[in-house]
């Protein structure tokens, strides 16, 4: 072939420069993307279609191999479960005891319901008597009600409670007294008296303590009386004063302290030591009696009642009470009946 003799040789080649390099780039890129505008992976075959009518594998994407699939197989691991461990166990075992704590108060939710439910069947003003338990063939019945669950608010059930627990350990103690009082009997004529007046205690004071303070307290708690914490006051320092004078033992009220140690001196040791014992359960009961008497009395100022409010309260109650009302109405009419018939006999005289 001959050669061009219009031709540079020292002239660039027109296709090296940079912007029509870059538009021969646009240009395939521009092609690639039809092609892949026009991918048909459903089609038969995953082949393309050629772009603009052209030849099959004209710079197409390549249909892809024919190799077969094998569908994805999930292994199980080989790893082993977790070890038993005492934490698992200990959940359980607090399920469980949650499970149990729950049968307890709906048990006790459904007791409560039902006494409820007893109580508005009741006739107004009316309830059974349940203390103290008296067997069935016994002649005498219950002389009062009492339930601290039904009665007593629940944040003062505890101190109720403590108080009663209270009034049968002071029955407690004064059997105690009577069988020490004996004993010291047993070994001297002194103790004859101190004898005598245990049994009189006996039978005077485990009523009288029940009725005379702690039915008061609780009838306080159960109506938030004044009057009522008034007279468990007056009366519960009083008691302390008695356990005071029953542990010392100073006369032949009680055995105490001081009658004690002369048995246990002088006369003998083992019915010295049993009067001993007994003096420290005086001891002990006129410590909780004035701690009890504090307490209360702290409840009693935290609720904003006063003396006045007793003696309305009280007022109130002595209105309410039918034999003063009969008393009152009697006397109303004999008053008027008087002063008809001086305003008769005055007339008569003119």
């Amino acid at each position: 072939m001959e050669s061009n003799p219009f031709a540079d040789p020292h002239a660039s080649d027109p296709f090296s420069d940079p912007s029509v390099q870059q538009a021969a780039g646009a240009a395939n890129a521009n092609q690639r993307q039809g092609m892949l505008d026009d991918y048909n992976p459903f089609a038969e075959g995953n082949q393309t279609r050629p772009v603009g009518g052209g030849q099959q594998g004209g710079g197409g994407i390549p249909p892809p191999r024919s190799s077969q699939t094998q569908p994805a197989i999930m292994t199980p691991s080989e790893e082993p479960p977790p070890p038993y461990t005492q934490t698992g166990a200990q959940k359980v075992v607090d399920t469980s005891e949650l499970q149990r704590r729950q049968e307890e108060l709906e048990k006790k939710a459904a007791e409560l319901q039902r006494k409820e439910q007893d109580l508005k069947n009741l006739p107004p003003g009316t309830r059974l008597n349940n203390w103290p338990p008296l067997p069935g063939f016994c002649p005498l019945g219950p002389c009062f009600y009492q339930d601290f669950s039904v009665d007593i608010p629940l944040e003062f059930q505890r101190i109720v409670k403590f108080v009663y627990y209270l009034w049968g350990f002071h029955v407690i103690v004064l059997m105690l007294n009577v069988l020490a009082s004996l004993a010291w009997f047993c070994v001297s004529s002194n103790g004859g008296t101190t004898f005598g007046l245990s049994i009189l205690w006996l039978l005077l004071f485990t009523p009288c303590s029940f009725v005379c303070w702690y039915r008061p307290l609780y009838k306080a708690f159960r109506s938030d009386s004044s009057f009522n914490f008034f007279v468990f006051f007056f009366v519960f320092f009083f008691q302390f004063c008695v356990y005071i004078i029953q542990c010392l033992g100073i006369t032949d009220f009680t055995v105490g302290w001081i009658n004690g140690i002369q048995v246990a001196t002088d006369t003998n040791t083992g019915a010295g030591a049993f009067m001993l014992f007994v003096a420290l359960f005086f001891s002990v009961e006129a410590a909780a009696t004035i701690l009890m008497l504090i307490k209360v009395h702290r409840i009693y100022r935290s609720t904003g009642a006063s003396f006045q409010k007793a003696q309305a309260e009280f007022a109130t109650g002595v209105m309410k009470n039918e034999a003063v009302q009969s008393a009152a109405a009697d006397a109303a009419a004999g008053a008027a009946r008087g002063a008809v018939s001086g305003q008769y006999g005055s007339n008569n005289r003119y």
